[in-house]
Order: C-alpha cells, then structure tokens, then sequence
C-alpha cells in the first residue's frame, strides 16, 4: 500500500472505530457485580453473575428497592451520589448477606445522566485504608517524583514507582505527539522482555473515541484480558430504553480489538492511568503483566492519585525543561521589538542584523514582504520561489498564523526547494495590505523506529471497506521520514504572534504620533505664516523711512560729504532696495501659504500671450526675443492669476540667465497622447474628472544651464547660484515661488539641465 494509499484507508477505518459505541458496551468484566439505579435507588438493571457473588438471581433482584441488599447506611451513602456531578464517585466497604454468609465488597457508587451505577468487588478487607496508611504508602513514591527537575529523569521515576506499588512486569509512560500518534518515552520493566523504550505507535493504537475515555476516566483496569465479559440484565434500561453510559466505570468490559492487540503484544493484564496536561490529554502511564493480575481497588486508587500528582508536576518539569529556551526567546524578542520601535527604517529594524530575525523562531531562513518588496535572510528559496509560495498563501491561508512542519506535502511546488525550506512558519501582519514574515526550515531527514509495522493494523475487507486490526507483531520496524523539518514549538508560535502584535502596536502608535507632528507642524506653519507677513509688512515702512532719508541726504547734502560719505549713502540706498525686495518676496511667498484657489477653466494660450506681452514691454531688446510655441496649449483648470506668474517667472529666468547671441525659449506640453519623452518629464497628474492621461508642461532654453548639484536647491528661498552683479541681480525667491504655486496645485516641478546648453524646467498641475 502506497503512503497516499495508506493515509485514506487509516483515515476510513478510523473513522469507523470511531463510530463504535465502547462506552456503552452492555456488558462488565467478570470479577465484580454492576447494579444500575433509579433515581428512588430502584434495581433497574444488573450484570448476569449477581447470582455467584451474591447468591441471588437477576431476576429476584430487578424492580427492588436497593435496601433489599445492602444495609441502610450504605444505602444512604449512594443516595448522596443523587446530588453529585455527573462521573464523581463514592467509595466504601459494605457486607452482604450471600449465600456463603457474609461477605465484604468495594462499592464504588456514581452518578449517571440517567441515575446511579453501584459496582461491586469482592474483598478480603473489612477495613478501608486509613489517610496515614495511604501517605505511607503513596508519599515515598510522591518524593521521589518530585525530587528531579529534568522531564526524563522525572518520567522515569513515575514509571518506576507505580511499577514498585503494582508488580507489573512493564510500566510504560506514553506521549502523545500532535496527530495522536504515540511513543514511549519512559519505561521499568522485567529484564528478559524486550524494550519499548523510544518506539512509536500510529494514532490507529489508540482511536479518537478511547482517547476521549481516557481524557474522562483517570483510570483504566483490565485484570484479564483473556476473560468472558459479564452481559446486563435487560441489556437496555427498561425507563428510557437506552443503553447504560459505562464510561465511569472500573468493570466496564473491553473492546475485542482492544483485547486481541494486547494478547498479540504477549499482555494478559493491563492497567492505563491518564496523564493530563492542561486540561488535554498529553500521554499514559501504560502498564502490562504477562499473567491475569488482580489489584485491589485501594491500590487502584493510590494508581490514580499518583497519576494525578504526576500530572500536575508534568506541567513544571515542562515548563521548567523548556523555561531557559523561552527565555532566551523573551529576550530575544524585547530587544528585537526595542530596536524596531526606535529605528526609522522598518524593513531595516527587521533584517539587519539578520540573525535575531532568525533567532526568534530558530529558523534558517526568512522573507520580509511589504506588498510588492521581498527581502531575503538566511537560507532561504529564491525570490520568484517566494513570490509564487506567497500566491498560494493568500488563497489556502486565512489565519494571522499558519505552520507546517512538511510544507512539500501542503504545496507540491516546495518539492524543488525542500533543503532550505520543508519546514513554513508564516505570519500575516495585516489583512488589507500583502506584509507578510515567512520563516523557513530545512528538510531533517528522520529515521522512525515503530513498534510493528504501522500500516499492519489497517485491513481491507471483501466490500472494500477498510477496518483497524491489531498487528501480530511488535519487532522493531524502521521508516525513513522525508519532506519535513524539525517541527515548530508553541513557545515559537507564541513569539511570532508577538512580533505581530508588537508591530501592528508599533505602527499604530508610530501613525498616532506622526498625526500628531502633522497637526503641531500645519499649525506651527500658519503660524510662521502669519509671522513673516506681520514682520515684513511692518518692516516695509521703517526700510522705507531709511531709503527716503538716505535720498534726502544725497540730494540736498552731498555737498557738505566727501566721497567716501557719498559712497556710503549711496550704499545704504541700494541695500535698502535690495531689503524690500527680500521682504516684498517674503510677503509674497506668505501670502501664497494663506491663499485660497480660486479655480477656472484657463485658456493656457490667452494667459501666455498676456505674459509674452507684459514681458516685450518690460525689455528694450524684445525684438531679439525669441519665443517658441510648438503647438497650442491645453485648457486646464487653475488659478488664473497664479498660473500668468509661473510662466513670468520662469520665462524671466530662462532669458535672464542667457549668454547667447541667439536667444530662444520653448514653450510646450507632453502628454500620453503626445507620445512623451519616456522619462520623468512626461508625468502629470492628469484630470481626475475625465480620467484623462496626465499633462506636463515645460520651458526649455539654450541658457548657461544649471550645475547638476544645483538641481533641487534652486527651489529654495533666497537660493542664488551667482552674485548680485551677475545676470541682473535678484532676491532669489522667484523659483521657490513658483514651486509654491505648483504644489498649490497639487503639482510637481522639476528640471532637467546641462552647463553651456541649456536648461529645462517641468511641471504639473491636477
């Protein structure tokens, strides 16, 4: 049989030994009585053997009234039960008058859905064992127990002294892995029997509906397996006409598989105590002796105690085996999130340096995907391999966290890149954006040693149905595991949940924050707004009393000055010029950052000509001016009067600086219909009303150009790139108005621009 082959049939005789009813099997083991009771403690049901342990036939005993057995006070104690949890139990001694005088019994008495169930055990003993007895005999063996920290050495222990306080020939302790597959992890046993110790058992050992008994039911007795079980009298409850739920039961009877694998295994009597481990059932102290074996049920008690001890101490040796481990994680994990909280860089904080990453899952490699950008660590597939891991990420994986020690048998395609990644730990950080975190693990080829050979237990039937049958053998079977990786740790998936809960924290707060500097920077803004029209419309009338003053002196006392005082008037009048028209740009770019659009459809061509026209009349040498304009210009929709100021602004400076005999400028527009330039002068912001491509729009000149290192802080106000004497002067605040305008705009400005040729600056509007 094929492992695909094996995995459905295993997966269908599961399921139906699932469906088998074992804890209603209508039926006990024959060392002790059953007696099922109504509410009024009425005989409604009992085994078929009442009449050798208590001399009296079924029949004489249905229908009675349980004081027709026992004593009053007995009797008074199970009525107690009526008012107890479902499955809590009773224990005491009492006599019965039997046909062979008086005999003493273990009554165990619990409450059913239904009423209550009394069982009944022979017993040498008329006394029950008092609490000193009990500690003497089960604190030795608690001591010890709890004497060791290390998980092995402690489940060791436990093995060795339940098998002090039985005389089992073997004491297992069983682990359970996470597919309900098993191993033994611990084990006491007689020399000559061969060892269990490290083998492993398919989850088929143990099905579904046993594991949930045991989860229930602390404790498991089969004194012999070889014997006949005892059939109840009327096999159904004459009330509700239903079968007895048994599940609390000591002397419920056993499954027939369960019988015919055990005697397979050489095991005639069996003793199962549950080990639980946070409310789950983690494993089972499994004891088995060649021989029938009776245990009294004082001792069987003590068994469960012990079990109980032993899994309530299991959960601190775990803790404790794993403790340095998860604090080497919290550590790891405070420092990592420290460093990202602090860092401007996101994708950086992650991956540099590289290991904590890797650290915090113990992963060999890592992906870092923010939408389209994928940042590989460690040992890792390649980034197509990635990309199409993370294509099928997002239409099989709904949860934030989703792991797999075996992701070739998950998603074929991992196949090609198991060495580096057969093992998948992947964290969704958010669900409206593709950010993911994919830590990976390489192939860890095992070698599994079972006892017996696993797909043994599964047989297929003649209608081709397949059912569980216990393995004739137990030999030591090998199996070589491909395909998957060490498996990965809840403290590990604990930690990337962490990491995710810290981030998404962290770019909340970084959000909050950052909303808060906007608020306090647009504020402090318009305030420095306000403050640089307030300063400069105030300095304009004392700068204006300085000029006029200086003017005074020039013309009516330069007589009374010699040269040099003359000079210096003549300096402070130029100076002061050259303050106003600072503070006029001041005022200017001031007012730009209070104003409000007035927008309008604007004929380009009409406004170009306006300022073409204003700029002939302003120079002497327009007749040398040459203006180019390709072909029309758009209609667009701006602010009329801001827009006429860009083109002045930017047509003034591409004559200005210009050395050439022949001057020219060019005036124009790209567009996606117009084919572009293929570069970042094609790109506008385009009208979002008729979804239209987007418009750039340009002034080229053959000017002295501009020194690449120049090319952005040209936008500056106050910026020059040469002295006042040269090409005209200026307060050099002409271009960080213009970008103001343009950004009013919600455009762009740029410029293109090589020294000797020319320049070309582009902008946009939306």
């Amino acid at each position: 049989m094929s492992q695909p082959e094996y995995t459905t049939a295993q997966a269908t005789a599961l399921t139906n030994h699932d469906r088998k009813a074992i804890h209603i099997p209508g039926s006990i083991q024959p060392h002790g009585v059953l007696l099922a009771l109504s509410t009024q403690l009425e005989i409604l049901q009992v085994s078929n053997n009442t009449q050798v342990y208590l001399g009296k036939e079924p029949e004489d005993l249905l229908g009675r009234p349980l004081s027709y057995l026992i004593d009053s006070q007995p009797v008074e104690i199970v009525k107690q039960c009526l008012v107890k949890k479902i499955g809590s139990a009773k224990a005491f001694k009492v006599l019965i008058n039997t046909l062979h005088g008086e005999r003493y019994f273990d009554a165990i008495a619990h409450r059913t859905e239904e009423a209550v169930i009394l069982e009944l055990e022979p017993t040498d003993s008329e006394s029950e064992v008092s609490f000193l007895s009990f500690h003497a005999l089960a604190g030795e063996a608690i001591a010890k127990m709890q004497s060791t920290s290390n998980l092995v050495e402690f489940l060791h222990s436990v093995a060795e002294e339940v098998q002090k306080i039985i005389g089992f020939d073997r004491v297992m302790v069983y682990q359970f892995d996470e597919s309900e597959a098993g191993s033994v992890v611990a084990e006491v046993k007689r020399e000559d029997l061969s060892p269990y110790l490290g083998l492993h058992y398919p989850a088929t050992d143990i099905p579904a509906q046993a594991r949930e008994l045991y989860t229930r039911c602390f404790l498991r007795f089969i004194p012999d397996l070889t014997a006949e079980s005892i059939k109840l009298v009327p096999t159904e409850n004459p009330t509700t006409h239903q079968h007895f739920d048994l599940s609390y039961c000591l002397l419920r009877s056993f499954d027939r598989c369960c019988t015919e694998y055990h005697q397979n295994m050489g095991v005639k009597a069996l003793l199962v105590i549950s080990l639980i481990q946070e409310q789950k059932l983690w494993g089972l102290i499994s004891c088995h002796h060649q021989t029938p074996k009776y245990i009294s049920y004082e001792v069987l008690k003590m068994c469960e105690f012990l079990g109980q001890i032993a899994s309530s101490e299991l959960a601190h040796k775990i803790s404790y085996s794993e403790w340095d481990y998860k604090v080497k994680l919290k550590s790891l994990q405070s420092e990592f999130l420290e460093s990202i909280s602090q860092a401007d860089n996101f994708i950086d904080a992650l991956i540099k340096p590289e290991i904590r990453l890797l650290d915090l899952v113990s992963a060999s490699g890592a992906a870092v995907c923010l939408d389209n950008e994928i940042n590989l660590v460690g040992a890792t597939p390649n980034i197509h391999e990635v990309q199409a891991l993370i294509e099928w990420a997002d239409t099989q994986v709904s949860d934030n966290l989703f792991s797999t020690d075996s992701l070739p048998k998950l998603y074929q395609e991992a196949l090609i890149f198991k060495d580096t990644a057969s093992g998948l730990l992947l964290l969704r950080i958010s669900k409206v954006r593709r950010y993911y975190i994919l830590w990976f693990r390489p192939e860890v080829i095992q070698t599994v040693h079972w006892a017996g050979n696993p797909q043994e237990s599964i047989q297929a039937q003649a209608d081709g149905s397949y059912t569980l049958s216990p393995r004739k053998s137990f030999e030591q079977w090998q199996e070589t595991v491909r395909l998957t990786s060490l498996p990965w740790k809840p403290c590990e998936l604990d930690s990337a949940i962490a990491l995710r809960n810290a981030i998404v924290g962290i770019v909340l707060s970084k959000a909050d924050e950052l909303a808060k500097i906007n608020l306090e920077l647009e504020r402090s803004n318009q305030e420095l707004a306000s403050f640089a029209y307030a300063a400069s419309h105030d300095l304009k009338e004392p700068l204006r009393g300085i000029y006029n003053f200086s003017t005074v002196l020039l013309e009516d006392y330069s007589q009374v000055l010699d040269d040099e005082g003359i000079e210096c008037l003549q300096t402070v009048v130029s100076l002061s010029v050259r303050m106003e028209t600072l503070i006029n740009a001041l005022l200017r770019l001031s007012q730009l950052g209070q104003a409000q659009l007035r927008l309008q459809a604007t004929d380009l061509n009409e406004l170009l000509n306006q300022v073409i026209d204003v700029f002939r009349a302003s120079r002497q040498d327009s007749g040398l001016v040459d203006i180019r304009i390709p072909r029309p210009l758009p209609t667009v929709l701006c602010d009329r009067v801001l827009v006429n100021e860009v083109f002045s602004n930017l047509l003034g400076n591409a004559f200005k600086y210009n050395d050439k005999a022949e001057q020219w400028v060019e005036i124009g527009y790209f567009s996606q219909e117009a084919g572009g330039q293929g570069d970042k002068g094609t790109r506008g912001q385009g009208d979002k009303e008729n979804n239209q491509s987007p418009i750039t729009f340009y002034i080229r000149d053959n000017g002295i150009g501009i020194p690449h290192h120049h090319l952005e802080t040209i936008f500056r106000l106050f910026k020059r790139l040469h002295s006042q004497e040269k090409y005209g002067g200026g307060a050099g605040a002409g271009l960080a108005i213009v970008k103001k305008i343009v950004e009013l705009h919600n455009g762009k400005i740029w410029v293109k621009s090589t020294v000797g040729i020319g320049s070309m600056f582009y902008f946009t509007l939306e």
